[in-house]
């Protein structure tokens, strides 16, 4: 049993989060992070666990002309030509027998200054995943960067970390892995 954490980041600053997540579920259950341009398209037969997560572009996930204009606006830690979205349509459905035990979790990376506006890539995320027949471990979550392309604050990557280990709690039943 284990946890996948599937992430798409422009600036560094969502890998910082993704990375902080797993920080947190670890001492629960065996995670780890990987950039959605290197996603299986099928979940992992061990993964009990698989946590989506992307930047909150135009309210919601991520299209390619999103991330080309992300890309003008310079910084970008690696040119992200499949994002969230697209790795999620090329994704297969759980099996049957996986229905009862896999659980999804989705977070996102927004800007702090429009916390209030509509719209969320991690709710989107949740949506899509619900409709393909992924079951929800709990509600999705927003972390909150200072400009466009960052930086993101301490706060947030702390806070990321409790999510974490808050997933862990809820899949393992609050059992500690030595």
């Amino acid at each position: 049993m284990r946890a996948l954490i599937v992430y798409e980041s422009m600036f560094g600053n969502t890998e910082r989060i993704a990375r902080a997540v797993r920080d947190g579920l670890r001492p629960y259950v065996p995670a780890e992070t990987v950039p959605v341009n290197q996603a299986p398209d099928v979940v992992p037969a061990d993964v009990r666990l698989l946590v989506v997560g992307g930047p909150t572009h135009a309210f919601s996930m991520s299209r390619l002309s999103t991330r080309q204009e992300a890309w003008k606006q310079g910084g970008l830690v690696t040119p992200v030509e499949v994002g969230i979205r697209e790795w999620m349509a090329a994704l297969k459905p759980p099996a049957a027998d996986r229905v009862k035990t896999l659980r999804v979790a989705t977070f996102d990376t927004r800007i702090a200054k429009v916390r209030r506006l509509p719209g969320s890539a991690a709710r989107s995320a949740a949506k899509l995943l619900r409709r393909m027949g992924y079951r929800m471990l709990t509600t999705s979550e927003s972390f909150f960067v200072n400009d466009t392309t960052g930086p993101i604050r301490d706060v947030e990557i702390e806070r990321a970390e409790r999510w974490g280990a808050e997933l862990g709690r809820l899949l393992t039943g609050s059992v500690k892995v030595a």
